[in-house]
């Protein structure tokens, strides 16, 4: 007997999730292993990697924003348009298989 599958394909949408934590931003020396404090506003880590750049003579940082997003189904009518996507409310949606 043969196996089958059914597959379904529902919408979803990715959103910010701020309501567990907050976003936080961090730099990283890529010339070392130190790395700032995070904080909840870029300045912080921002004057760290100068203040590092001036003790060490390091000049190359990678900088961390780190923010959680939340998957959820789309309520979405037959023959709607997904919501585009929007950088600063921080969503995007998708049609993708969902197996049962």
């Amino acid at each position: 007997m043969a196996v089958q599958s059914v597959w379904r394909f529902v919408d979803w949408v990715l959103q910010l999730d701020t309501s567990g934590s907050v976003p936080f931003f961090e730099m990283n020396c890529m010339r070392c292993d130190e790395t700032s404090k995070a904080a909840e506003s870029p300045d912080g880590p921002q004057n760290w990697a100068l203040k590092h750049a001036g003790r060490t003579g390091h000049d190359l940082f990678q900088a961390v924003n780190t923010c959680y997003f939340r998957a959820t189904r789309a309520n979405i009518k037959a023959g709607d348009d997904l919501p585009s996507y929007h950088t600063q409310a921080g969503s995007s949606s998708a049609r993708v298989a969902s197996h049962p």
